[in-house]
């Protein structure tokens, strides 16, 4: 084939527009397909993001009664109790514990944290999940290092609000990537740090993972705070087994309201629907980044398939005399396929420069990340296929033209 090479160029240069615009069209083509692959990266990376939750054996309820509008602790306090023992007795229930908030739930609540307490900026933003008594074991939690909250550990939001800056938290559960934020290559356990109020908090134990409820690009830090918080809206986590959700969840909810005929229940869902819902607008550019990709690759090789076929018919002659002075069918389809595989490494050489630059722009206009280079190379073989697919067809036809065409006038 490379012998072939040179009359190649030759045929080219007399061709150079239509040439030159195959060339732009299958760099412009690169370009926007090694982005548009790196963002469904990016996409689907945040979409598979580890929750860090026994997620295939939860669902959640969101509910309030219409006492709890009157915002007495004493009877909001009561009133959660009296679900969290309905909701215990419901068959199939594992455990069922109490949040303020969930991952990927939306609402959160967040917390600058600092390691000292005349620190003038935070260390990072992590995002506090309220523990109401067995939140580790409800959300299948895994602890890697400490020990989970004690029974006097815990505090009431109501107690400790009157407190103001001298409230005290003695004890912190955060997840690895915190331990490691904060306290890099050392071991977190008995370590302090400044967040809620003056008064330093100690890490007690440290889990593997918990998610944030949304604000993912603040960093994935949570903490555990051994606090009991109750009103109006909170989470009632339950945990059961994965083929049981959807009874346990109907249940749970008849049983709620049997109880209190007051009840609202704002959310009934499984955690696949939680993450489903929040990740919804990811999964759609993503989808819809697939849908540009192939009109793209179709575009291009349309235009690949129609500048050979052109080109086909505008030397029928001469390829007549190339097969009369010996040349095989084989000979003739492998000149058409070397013909566009210069075109297209021309055009992805062009592609791969200008797909850099418009990661550039996207990095300074929307805070993306730098295109990985193992992204250039993807593309580059996608559309090197293609065009060998594309040429094939026109090349066959050219291929298959007679030596005794070329005896025939023009």
């Amino acid at each position: 084939m490379s012998m072939e090479f040179r009359p190649i160029l030759s045929t080219l240069m007399r061709h150079k527009i239509a040439a030159t615009l195959i060339v732009l069209e299958i760099a412009l083509s690169c370009a926007i397909i090694c982005n548009a692959l790196f963002l469904i990266g990016e996409r689907m990376d945040r979409m598979n993001m580890p929750s860090g939750l026994a997620e295939n054996e939860l669902v959640r309820i969101q509910a309030a009664s219409m006492r709890q509008l009157s915002g007495d602790d004493a009877l909001n306090a009561s009133i959660t109790r009296e679900y969290l023992d309905a909701l215990r007795k419901v068959p199939g229930v594992k455990q069922a514990g109490l949040a303020n908030q969930i991952p990927f739930g939306g609402s959160s609540n967040n917390s600058g944290v600092r390691l000292g307490n005349d620190q003038q900026h935070n260390t990072l933003n992590a995002t506090v999940y309220l523990d109401e008594g067995n939140l580790l074991e409800t959300l299948g939690l895994r602890l890697i290092s400490g020990r989970d909250f004690t029974t006097d550990e815990y505090q009431d939001m109501a107690v400790l609000e009157k407190s103001g800056d001298q409230a005290r938290i003695p004890g912190a559960i955060i997840n690895r990537s915190m331990a490691e934020k904060l306290f890099p290559g050392q071991n977190p356990l008995g370590k302090v740090f400044y967040s809620w109020g003056e008064s330093p908090t100690a890490v007690i134990g440290v889990i593997e993972d918990l998610a944030r409820p949304n604000s993912i690009d603040q960093g994935p830090y949570a903490m555990i705070f051994a606090i009991r918080e109750y009103g109006a809206g909170r989470h009632f986590i339950l945990r059961t087994d994965p083929g049981r959700r959807a009874d346990v969840l109907k249940a749970a909810v008849t049983a709620l309201k049997k109880t209190d005929p007051n009840t609202l229940v704002v959310n009934e869902d499984t955690f696949d629907e939680i993450r489903a819902g929040f990740f919804e607008q990811d999964r759609s550019m993503a989808g819809m980044l697939i849908v540009v990709i192939a009109a793209l690759m179709l575009v291009t090789a349309l235009g690949i398939v129609g500048l050979a076929s052109f080109w086909v018919q505008q030397r029928t002659k001469q390829i007549g005399v190339r097969r009369a002075l010996g040349a095989t069918r084989g000979q003739i389809l492998r000149y058409f396929q070397a013909e566009n595989f210069l075109l297209a490494s021309a055009g992805i050489v062009l592609g791969m420069l200008l797909a850099y630059g418009i990661n550039q722009l996207l990095m300074s206009k929307y805070e993306l990340p730098r295109l990985p280079l193992f992204y250039l190379p993807i593309g580059a073989v996608a559309l090197w296929v293609l065009g060998q697919v594309a040429v094939y067809w026109p090349a066959r036809r050219a291929a298959s033209v007679p030596p005794a065409i070329a005896t025939r006038s023009v």
